[in-house]
């Protein structure tokens, strides 16, 4: 009779595939080498198939291993889930809830929202995961999220905060230097900060809310990179208008002439509703993110 490989195995060969050595997979996981080898050779036993190939640059994927991957990496994220919903109880506030959200709204926003949150329920604690990624709520890589696109899947329960304004910005500092533009037409005269790579997205926006042919001369694809440029008075790039309202320093371009309504919604699971750990956090980042709505749509 053929002996099921352990999750352990397949926790490793996983880590060894996003490592891409045995001692880095060693160091993430707290085991030894040894150990990390030894469950890769009694994976690769069980399936009879060589999983890795040694390179100069490391230990390469056979293509064994990347068809084991995606089902390697469902596991990971069943696990993760079963501990989370473990670690709650039904009577009160506690336990692990993952939040997903975009780089700039994790890094910006919900810090001031999850933080008071865990002052009122001490042992609830937050995973945050910040990354532009959709994350599959159905699946359970996550308990919650805020998403910037309409949640199309069934099974959920969904709240729309909203859209969040997004205009130009720009740091005085360079704003003195280079004048400030008082048309759309004018920007082509500018260090405007933007993304590396046209999207169908980036292109529907610009498109539908700038001037054609616009030219970034600061690229990059991370938004929160962005707003980091931009506040460091690089040139002229979009940001959310709440945020630029913190920071005195930061000036709304062409607030008559551009804008663009970035929609907003909070989502879960509707298998999580009667957790209250997660209604807990549900309810928190809907108010907030409401709260932060409406400070954005006053400026």
């Amino acid at each position: 009779m053929n002996v099921e490989p352990s999750w352990d195995f397949y926790r490793s060969f996983l880590t060894v595939l996003q490592q891409g050595s045995l001692s880095a997979a060693a160091r993430e996981l707290g085991l030894t080498q040894p150990t990390i080898g030894r469950h890769v050779d009694a994976l690769e036993l069980a399936i009879g198939a060589e999983l890795f190939t040694r390179s100069p640059n490391g230990l390469l994927p056979t293509d064994a291993a990347l068809a084991l991957k995606p089902y390697a990496e469902t596991l990971a994220s069943t696990t993760a889930a079963l501990l989370r919903t473990a670690s709650g109880e039904r009577e009160r506030v506690a336990g692990t809830v993952r939040v997903s959200a975009s780089e700039v709204i994790a890094v910006e926003v919900l810090p001031a929202i999850l933080g008071p949150l865990q002052e009122t329920y001490p042992e609830l604690q937050i995973e945050l995961s910040a990354s532009d990624m959709i994350e599959d709520l159905v699946n359970r890589e996550a308990d919650i999220a805020v998403r910037m696109a309409e949640p199309q899947q069934a099974a959920l329960v969904v709240r729309r905060i909203g859209d969040i304004p997004l205009g130009f910005h720009a740091h005085r500092r360079y704003l003195e230097r280079h004048g400030i533009p008082q048309t759309l037409a004018d920007l082509t005269n500018h260090r405007l900060i933007g993304f590396d790579r046209q999207t169908a997205y980036v292109r529907m926006a610009m498109k539908r809310y700038a001037v054609p042919g616009i030219n970034f001369s600061y690229r990059t694809d991370s938004n929160l990179a962005q707003l980091s440029a931009i506040r460091a008075g690089v040139g002229i790039g979009l940001c959310q208008i709440g945020l630029a309202r913190g920071n005195p320093d930061l000036v709304h371009v062409l607030p008559d002439a551009f804008a663009i309504p970035l929609g907003t919604w909070v989502a879960m699971h509707e298998s999580l509703k009667t957790s209250p750990r997660c209604r807990a956090t549900f309810d928190a980042l809907v108010k907030g993110l409401q709260d932060y709505h409406r400070y954005s749509a006053s400026a």
